[in-house]
Parts: structure tokens; C-alpha cells; sequence
């Protein structure tokens, strides 16, 4: 049965009631022992993968809207829609938050996955989630049963990492004339993305130039230390401005987001750096926070050069978790003003 979605606009607003049909509403039991409320007009929805495994799918449709000014009406039916892939200890519920209704208000499609053992998803058999190729595997395998254009990618943290290999598979088909596994893409967003090489050069830079601030990220992911320390938490994933009820709300939701590691860092290591992508006609914006903890300036220049791009740094309070923090609609308006130079090309 279809189902019908509500959302709250602007009072000088139009809009008429939206009929969606997802493929299957969660009917289970949650996954994660603090489940994510959605907000209105988000559909939870499950995506069965060819292992058999179910990803979770948050999605929130665009509004097609005008204003009463008839000079002011605007055609959102052709906006690529939007693929959100999440970092490590989040899931699809990160970017459901705020970003979600913030693109869809603004005509986007939004889909928000959670990777496989992350949020609402199943978990695979063995120690860890998956690779980078399994889980570009995924996405690829959603994107061509479930989204009918080219979407645009984006990626957060480790979550880029996926979105540059995807990108690399992308080309490498195009150049070996295989059979295209990973679809096309309108553009991608890297998100303080960890860079192609990886994130051991900023272990190592931490170690040599910030060593106290090297042992603070690695208690607070390699030892789960953020789980259990508000400050530590707030310091890794957060600027400073970000308030502690807010920290500790996301806090709890991280801790339940994650039953099995995303990767296996020694195996991604020595898979990397991602194969580099000579000609490629795909859109890059690399986008970077002023107090992310974790991916420090040299990591955003990394991956600006890697694809030709100068990176955008958001300045004010912005940390790790753009898409969270108390300035989230910074990064996510640098995003719309990409996007709309986009869809004009």
C-alpha cells in the first residue's frame, strides 16, 4: 500500500500530498538497543542485498514546490538524488538528523544507508563488516535496483574512503571496457573524508607533531574510549561550542551503531592507497571542518590534490561531524550552492 508523506513547509509554500512505495518498512525488531526516531516524512526502508543481508535505508523525499510569487517557481524533478554513506561507529540515522530534511527541502531525493553490521543493518558472518570493496559493492548494488539517475555520492570519514573507491571502480571499468558493476554518478561529496592513502599519515603526523592529541584519538576510537567519556567524545566528534546534552544524545547513538568494526585497518591499509583516476569527468567537492580532531588540513590537501579540486574548509563551530554539529547548515549550504552549479552544467 502506498504510503503517504507529510512534511511542514514555509507558510508562503505549496506543495501537494506525495505518494512514495518503498520496497519494505521495517517491521522487526530494532538492531540497535537506542533506536533513531525518525522525524516527519523520513521512511526507514531495507534494501536486500545479493548475500541475502538486509541495509538499512532512511529516505526522504524532495519537495517539488513553487512559491506564490509566479516568477519565483522553480522544476526540481530533474535534481540528482542524493546517496548518503556514513563513517565509522554511525549509520544512516547521522545523516537523517538534520541533513536529510534540510536537502529534501530544497528538492533532493535523500537516501541515507547504513552499511552492512552498522545501525539497523544485518551482520555479515566473520570479525568485521566488510571492505572497501564489499561495502562499494553495496552501494553500487542499491544505487542501480533502487535509484533511477545518476545520484550524487557523498561520503563522511571513512565513509568517503568508500565513495573515492567507488569512483576508482567506476574508471577502472570505463578504461577496461568491462561490465559497468559500479553506476554512473552526477557528482560526489568527500566529507572530512579520510584521504586516499589512508589514515596512516595522520597517525603518524599526530604522533610527531601532537602527541598528546595522538593518544586522545586513538583511546578514543581504537579503544572505544568516546562510548564511555562525554569530553573525550565531545572533543573527537564535535566542536567545542557543541552542546553536552546534544554530545551525549549522539554519544549514545554511536555507541549502539556499530556491532562490528567497518574494516580491517591492517587489510585497508594495505589495500591503499585508492587507484588514482586519470580524465575522470566526475564532480569532486572535498570538504573539510576548521576543528576536525581527526582529518587535519593536510589530509583535506591530500584529497583536494588527488582530485584536482582546492578543498572548501567551514569554518565557526564545526568538528569531525559536520553533519551534527552545532553549525551543521554551514557544510550542508557550501553542499547546496555545489550542487545547484551542478545541475547547471
Amino acid at each position: 500500500m502506498p504510503m503517504a508523506v507529510l512534511c511542514t513547509l514555509p507558510a508562503n509554500l505549496h506543495f501537494s500530498r506525495m505518494t512514495i512505495m518503498p520496497r519494505s518498512v521495517i517491521t522487526r525488531e530494532h538492531r540497535m538497543r537506542v533506536p533513531y526516531e525518525l522525524k516527519e516524512g523520513q521512511s526507514r526502508l531495507f534494501h536486500k542485498l545479493p548475500s541475502g543481508l538486509d541495509m538499512e535505508v532512511i529516505f526522504q523525499k524532495g519537495l517539488r514546490y513553487y512559491r506564490r510569487n509566479p516568477n519565483e517557481r522553480r522544476d526540481r524533478s530533474e535534481n540528482p538524488p542524493l546517496v548518503f554513506i556514513h563513517g565509522s561507529f554511525h549509520a544512516a540515522w547521522c545523516w537523517a538528523e538534520h541533513w536529510l530534511p534540510f536537502f529534501s527541502q530544497n528538492g533532493y531525493d535523500c537516501y541515507a544507508l547504513s552499511l552492512l553490521a552498522q545501525g539497523e543493518s544485518d551482520a555479515p558472518a566473520g570479525p568485521v563488516a566488510g571492505s572497501l570493496q564489499t561495502h562499494a559493492a553495496d552501494v553500487a548494488d542499491f544505487i542501480r535496483k533502487e535509484v533511477t539517475l545518476p545520484p550524487v555520492l557523498l561520503g563522511h570519514s571513512f565513509g568517503g574512503l568508500i565513495v573515492q573507491y567507488y569512483i576508482a571502480n567506476i574508471r577502472s571499468e570505463q578504461i577496461l571496457e568491462t561490465k559497468s558493476l559500479h553506476p554512473d554518478l552526477a557528482g560526489a561529496v568527500l566529507i572530512c573524508s579520510v584521504p586516499p592513502s589512508g589514515n596512516s599519515g595522520l597517525v603518524w603526523r599526530y604522533l610527531f607533531s601532537k602527541p598528546i592529541a595522538a593518544f586522545k584519538v586513538t583511546r578514543s576510537l581504537a579503544a572505544k574510549g568516546f562510548q564511555t567519556s562525554l569530553p573525550l567524545c565531545k572533543e573527537t566528534f564535535f566542536s567545542a561550542e557543541m552542546e553536552d546534552h546534544l554530545v551525549l544524545r549522539y554519544q549514545k547513538l554511536m555507541t549502539e551503531s556499530s556491532r562490528m568494526p567497518l574494516f580491517d585497518l591492517r587489510k585497508l591499509n594495505a589495500s591503499l592507497p585508492v587507484p588514482s583516476v586519470p580524465n575522470a569527468s566526475i564532480e569532486v567537492l572535498v570538504l573539510g571542518a576548521n576543528q576536525d580532531f581527526i582529518v587535519d588540513a593536510e589530509g583535506l590537501s591530500e584529497t583536494g590534490k588527488f582530485y584536482g579540486v582546492s578543498p572548501v574548509c567551514v569554518e565557526g563551530n564545526v568538528g569531525h561531524d559536520l553533519m551534527l554539529d552545532c553549525s551543521w547548515e554551514k557544510g550542508a549550504r557550501v553542499i547546496l550552492s555545489w550542487l545547484s552549479g551542478l545541475n547547471r552544467q
